[in-house]
C-alpha cells in the first residue's frame, strides 16, 4: 500500500531523515519505534506533506510528491498527530465533523451519519460527551476524540504519532485494542509510538529509526525478544522482562 524509497526530509538546512526506506503493507500494523528525534514524526509528516521531503513516497500506486495535505485526506490518508491538536472551544460533536470536511463538499451526507454512529460504537464515552467542549475531556477522552475525527475522514491508511503519550496503562491498552480491532476489520496502520514494548505487541511489523535512519527492522514479535531492542527500548532483558523481575 505505502512503498518509501532513499526519504531525506529537512527542516530548514538540517537532514532529519537520511536515507529511509520502508513499506506497508495493506491490512498490518507497521511500528516505528526509536528515542525522542529519532525522526518517527518527521516521517510521518513527509508522507503528509508537511515537511520538505527528496526521494519517493507512493501509495497505491501514485507517486505523492507535490501533493498537499489536504489532497491525502481525498486519497485516503488520515493522521492522528502527536498531542491530538484537537479544537478545543469546540465541541465532541463539532470536531468529529470537523474530521469529514472533504466529504461535505461532496455532500456525503448519509454515510457521513454511518461513520459517526460507527465511532460511537469504538468509542461510546464521546457519544455521552457529544456537547462537551473538547478542552474539557480527559486525556484518554482527547485521545479517543483525536482517532474518531480521523476515522470519519473513511481513511484506507491511519497514521498515529504517540496516542499513548500521557495515558495511563488501561487507556493505553484500551487505545491499542481498538487499533487492533480496526486492523481486523481491514485498515492499515502506521503507528509511531515511544512506548515500544506496547506497540510491538499489537503490530505485524517494527522498523527503527535512530538519527534520522532505520537500524532495524523485522516481524515485531522478534524484535520483541531482540537483545538489542530489548535493552535500547524496553529497558531491560526480554527474558527478565517476561519473568517479571
Amino acid at each position: 500500500m505505502l512503498k518509501i524509497r532513499n526519504l531525506y526530509a529537512y527542516y530548514g538546512a538540517i537532514p532529519a531523515l537520511s536515507g529511509v526506506t520502508c513499506h506497508i503493507r495493506e491490512g498490518e500494523i507497521v511500528t516505528l519505534i526509536g528515542a525522542n528525534g529519532a525522526g518517527k514524526t518527521t516521517l510521518l509528516n513527509a508522507i503528509c506533506g508537511m515537511v520538505r521531503w527528496q526521494g519517493e513516497i507512493v501509495y497505491n500506486g501514485g507517486v505523492l510528491t507535490g501533493k498537499a495535505p489536504e489532497d491525502l485526506v481525498g486519497l485516503g490518508i488520515s493522521q492522528v498527530p502527536e498531542g491530538r491538536q484537537l479544537f478545543a472551544p469546540m465541541t465532541v460533536a463539532e470536531n468529529l465533523e470537523l474530521g469529514a470536511y472533504h466529504r461535505f463538499r461532496r455532500k456525503d451526507r448519509g454515510t457521513i451519519a454511518l461513520d459517526l454512529r460507527r465511532v460511537y460504537h469504538l468509542f461510546p464515552r464521546l457519544e455521552e460527551r457529544l456537547t462537551q467542549k473538547a478542552g474539557t475531556l480527559s486525556g484518554g477522552e482527547q485521545q479517543m476524540l483525536a482517532i474518531g475525527r480521523a476515522l470519519m475522514a473513511r481513511p484506507r491508511l491511519l497514521l498515529l504519532d504517540e496516542p499513548s503519550l500521557g495515558l495511563a496503562p488501561l487507556v493505553v491498552e484500551d487505545i491499542l485494542a481498538t487499533l487492533s480491532q480496526l486492523c481486523r476489520e481491514g485498515m492499515t496502520i502506521l503507528l509511531v509510538e515511544q512506548n515500544a514494548r506496547a506497540a510491538l505487541k499489537v503490530a505485524h511489523r517494527a522498523y527503527v529509526l535512530e538519527t534520522g535512519r532505520i537500524i532495524l527492522s523485522g516481524a515485531a514479535e522478534d524484535l520483541l525478544q531482540d537483545r538489542q531492542v530489548t535493552r535500547a527500548y524496553l529497558g531491560r532483558d526480554y527474558k527478565e522482562f517476561t519473568e517479571g523481575r
